[in-house]
C-alpha cells in the first residue's frame, strides 16, 4: 500500500479473509431477490443530491429520492435508491456522507433496469440494486469497529481498472474527438474554486464549483461540479496534495475556453488518493512540483463563467476597488482599446510557453530553461498561443499592460494562431484597427501584482466590440452613481 494512503488510513490494513457473514451481514456479491430481510454493510463511495417528482398516485404531492453506492469488498459494490416523503428522504440523506460506513437492514433487492433509471447510476458489477423505503428499511451508521476497520481501506480502491484512464495530455491531444464521451481520469488537484450560486430562468436554484486539475503533461485542466454532494466532497480535498481517480467523468468541448473540460455527473465515482502504483507516482510528482513553486507561476485559473459576471465599472472604479480589495475580483468595463500591437513582429504577438510551468521559451528550445520547472530535464512539452498586452481606456483613466492570451485572444480576434501567421502585414493592420480605439465590452479579472508599478493587473477574460445601446444604458447608470 502506498505511503500516502497508509497515512490517510492511520495504518489500518484490511483482512479480507474475515467473511462479512461473520458479522451476520450478507456480502454484496451474494445478494439475490430471493433473500428475506437481508442485512448489508458497506462504505459509501458515491452519493447524489435529493430530487423530487410529482406523485402519480397522490395528485398535488411529491415523492423524494436520492441514490448512493456502497462497497463491501475490493471487487463488489452496488447502487442503493431511497424513496419517500420530504422529511424522511432529506433526513436520511443528511445522516451520512461519502466515506461513512453504513448498515442497511431489509432493503428490497431488485434487478437492474438499464433502460430506465439505472442507466444514470454508476456502473456496478452487481446484477441488482437495493431499494430503501421508510416503511420497510433502515439505514444507519455502522457501529461495529471490526467491520469499519475492514471497510475503510476500500475508499481508496478505484472502481475501474487502475490502469484504464486518460492522462490530461491525452484528453487535450484528442480534443473534440472526445466530446460527449465518458472516460476515466487520473489527476492531481491544483486549485479549488469558490461555490457559485445561481437561479435558472424558471426560478430553480443551483450551484457550481470548478476544480483545476494537473498532471505531468498538463498544468491546468477544469473539472466542473454541479451537485451539492460533489461540491461537499471537493471541499474536503487539499490542493496539490490530493490525487484523484475519476471514474466515468463526462468530457465535453467548452466553447468559451475553446478547450476540453470534465464534468462530475450522476454516474461518476471519485476515488481520493487511490492505492495504486500510478497514483503514487503522480502524488510524488505533485509534491515535487508543488515544493518547487513551478505551479505558482501559472496564471491562477478563473473558475467564473463570463455569463455570471454582471458588475460594470469605469477604469477608475476598477483601480479604486483593487486598492480596497486585496483579493482578485471580476467586472465589466466599456472601454476603448488604446494599445493593441497586432502589427508587431509575429514573435511578439505569438509566443511559445512550457506546458508544465508556463515559462516562455524560444522557438528552437529543446528543454525548458526555468530552473524550477519540474520537467527541465525532460524533452520540452510546449504550447503556442497569442500572448498580447493591451491597454484599455475610458474617460476616467487607463489600465495598462493587461494580458490577452489564448484562447480568449483567438475568440476575440476571430483568428487562430496559424491563421494569423498566414496573414499579410496589411491584413494584420486591418485586424488591429477593427478593435483599436473602438469601444469594447471587456470582461476583466483584476488582481494584485508586485510586478506592476500601480500594484494591480487586469487580465482580459473576454472581449468583444460593444453594442452602442448597451453602452449608453450602462454608462448612464454609472454617471448617476457618481
Amino acid at each position: 500500500m502506498s505511503q500516502f494512503v497508509l497515512q490517510s488510513l492511520n495504518g489500518i490494513k484490511p483482512n479480507w479473509n474475515n467473511k462479512m457473514a461473520a458479522q451476520t451481514y450478507i456480502a454484496i456479491s451474494e445478494l439475490h431477490p430471493n433473500f428475506s430481510h437481508p442485512k448489508v454493510a458497506g462504505i459509501i463511495i458515491g452519493k447524489t443530491d435529493v430530487k423530487s417528482f410529482p406523485d402519480r398516485k397522490n395528485f398535488g404531492t411529491d415523492r423524494f429520492t436520492f441514490g448512493f453506492t456502497i462497497k463491501d469488498s475490493p471487487d463488489f459494490f452496488i447502487n442503493v435508491a431511497a424513496w419517500g416523503n420530504d422529511g424522511y428522504i432529506n433526513g436520511l440523506s443528511s445522516s451520512f456522507s461519502i466515506g461513512d460506513c453504513v448498515t442497511i437492514e431489509n432493503p428490497l433487492v431488485a434487478s437492474k433496469d438499464l433502460e430506465k433509471g439505472d442507466r444514470f447510476c454508476p456502473t456496478t458489477p452487481s446484477l441488482y440494486r437495493l431499494l430503501v423505503t421508510e416503511a420497510h428499511s433502515q439505514v444507519f451508521l455502522c457501529a461495529d469497529m471490526d467491520t469499519i476497520n475492514r471497510l475503510l481501506p476500500l475508499i481508496h480502491l478505484p472502481v475501474k481498472d487502475s490502469r484504464d484512464f486518460y492522462s490530461l495530455g491525452d484528453i487535450v491531444a484528442n480534443g473534440q474527438q472526445l466530446d460527449g464521451t465518458v472516460i476515466n481520469i487520473l489527476a492531481a488537484v491544483k486549485l479549488i474554486g469558490e461555490p457559485k450560486q445561481f437561479t435558472t430562468s424558471d426560478g430553480r436554484k443551483g450551484q457550481r464549483l470548478e476544480v483545476k486539475l494537473f498532471d505531468d503533461s498538463v498544468s491546468s485542466f477544469p473539472l466542473v461540479c454541479w451537485d451539492r454532494e460533489a461540491i461537499q466532497l471537493v471541499q474536503t480535498w487539499i490542493p496539490k496534495e490530493t490525487v484523484l481517480f475519476i471514474a466515468d467523468a463526462k468530457i465535453s468541448f467548452d466553447s468559451f475556453r475553446s478547450g476540453m473540460a470534465a464534468t462530475v455527473n450522476s454516474k461518476t465515482i471519485i476515488t481520493v488518493n487511490p492505492d495504486t502504483r500510478e497514483a503514487s507516482l503522480l502524488f510524488s510528482y505533485a509534491k515535487e512540483v508543488s515544493e518547487s513553486g513551478a505551479l505558482d507561476q501559472d496564471e491562477k485559473p478563473d473558475d467564473l463563467l463570463v455569463d455570471s459576471i454582471f458588475d460594470v465599472y469605469t477604469v477608475s472604479q476598477l483601480k479604486q476597488k483593487a486598492q480596497e480589495t486585496p483579493e482578485a475580483f471580476f467586472g465589466i468595463t466599456y472601454s476603448f482599446i488604446s494599445k493593441l500591437d497586432l502589427d508587431s513582429s509575429v514573435s511578439k504577438v505569438i509566443r511559445k510557453r512550457c506546458s508544465r510551468c508556463k515559462f516562455q521559451v524560444t522557438e528552437d528550445a529543446q528543454s525548458c530553461t526555468n530552473q524550477l520547472c519540474p520537467g527541465r530535464d525532460q524533452a520540452l512539452s510546449a504550447t503556442t498561443g497569442f500572448d498580447l498586452l493591451v491597454d484599455f481606456t475610458d474617460h476616467t483613466g487607463t489600465l495598462h499592460a493587461c494580458p490577452l492570451r489564448s484562447p480568449v485572444a483567438e475568440k476575440t480576434l476571430g483568428c487562430t494562431t496559424d491563421g494569423f501567421i498566414s496573414l499579410t502585414d496589411d491584413e494584420r493592420t486591418a485586424m488591429k484597427w477593427k478593435f483599436l480605439l473602438e469601444r469594447c465590452k471587456i470582461y476583466v479579472k483584476v488582481l494584485p501584482s508586485t510586478k506592476m508599478r500601480t500594484g494591480i493587473r487586469g487580465v482580459v477574460v473576454a472581449c468583444s466590440l460593444a453594442d452602442p445601446g448597451e453602452v449608453k444604458q450602462h454608462m448612464s447608470a454609472l454617471l448617476k452613481c457618481l
